[in-house]
């Protein structure tokens, strides 16, 4: 299987910036894309981004597109997602996932806390 594992979640302050990480390993690597999603207290989870792994193609949220960029390392296999001019209501859980055909997601991380504060 395909383990995914986040890092880069912590606690700043409203218009800063953060750097989440996702490392994917595995002897069997069949995922064609990663994303990244979210979820706050109370609330459903929530797409944030996608990219795919051979062309690098990107889909963001209308809620963080221009704030937020995904990419890749294909050597690495790492997916990070930059977060610019945070505001309080990104603050949830993120998570990292892996698609495959039909972009179902299969392979899911733990979860790394972000939290804005204002």
């Amino acid at each position: 299987q395909v383990q995914l594992v986040e890092s880069g979640g912590g606690l700043v302050q409203a218009g800063d910036s953060l750097r989440l990480s996702c490392a994917a390993s595995g002897r069997n690597f069949n995922i064609y894309g990663m994303g990244w999603f979210r979820q706050a207290p109370g609330k459903e989870r929530e797409f944030v981004a996608r990219i795919r792994w051979n062309d690098g193609s990107t889909f963001y949220a209308e809620s963080v597109k221009g704030r937020f960029t995904i990419s890749r390392d294909n050597t690495k296999r790492t997916v990070d997602l930059q977060m610019n001019g945070l505001k309080p209501e990104d603050t949830a859980v993120y998570y990292c996932a892996g698609y495959g055909s039909g972009r179902i997601y299969d392979h899911w991380g733990q979860g790394t806390q972000v939290t804005v504060s204002s």
